[in-house]
């Protein structure tokens, strides 16, 4: 009976320890990661009651690099628009700036600012999310 209670002990112990490692994680991964770099849009849409529908970004000019977003250490930004109406892949870029927050994302460019909620953050995949359910995806 007393083995039974020690196994039991173990095990239970084990399993909070290893329940309690991972949450943590998880958790704060995005807290962690960093933001600062050059992102390039890849899709956008809208999610809306949890039901999300994504497409290809039709501001990315077929035939042009990704429109992007460049995010400074100094938490100054860059927002890059290439478009094919004047001349092939003119590139147009606005600067402004940016903090993050926990899991949110604040921009401010030509003096509007913009919050996001950052919904994904890895080392290559970037997602925002606005109040209004538009969401748009980026990659490094």
């Amino acid at each position: 009976m007393k083995m039974k209670s020690i196994v039991f002990a173990l095990a239970l112990s084990i399993g909070l320890f290893a329940v309690s490692c991972s949450s943590s994680s998880n958790e704060n991964e995005g807290d962690t990661l960093p933001i600062v770099g050059k992102w390039g849009i890849v899709k956008v849409g809208t999610n809306i009651n949890g039901v999300e529908t994504l497409t290809d970004p039709p501001q990315n000019t077929s035939g042009c690099d990704h429109d992007f977003i460049n995010l400074k250490i100094d938490n100054t930004m860059a927002s890059g628009d290439y478009s094919s109406l004047v001349s092939p892949c003119a590139l147009s870029t606005l600067s402004g700036t940016y903090t993050k927050s926990g899991g949110t994302l604040t921009t401010v460019i030509n003096g509007v600012t913009t919050t996001y909620d950052i919904v994904n953050l890895t080392l290559s995949e970037l997602k925002l999310k606005e109040a209004n359910g538009a969401v748009s995806v980026y990659i490094r």
